[in-house]
């Protein structure tokens, strides 16, 4: 198993959730991209964390 935090920055607002664009480590590709939350969980949160883990 492989556990990996993805961090996310606020891009913008649509009408119910606020997108955030990934910020890559240097050098590496990103791994999710873009991530769509709702609103009413986002609030008004720049900045994410995801805990991404690989199961085999």
């Amino acid at each position: 198993m492989s556990k990996k935090v993805v961090k996310f920055e606020y891009e913008k607002e649509t009408k119910n959730s606020v997108r955030y664009k990934e910020i890559p480590d240097e050098g590496v590709a990103p791994i999710v991209g873009s991530l769509y939350v709702q609103k009413w969980f986002a609030g008004d949160s720049k900045t994410l964390e995801i805990t991404v883990e690989k199961k085999d």
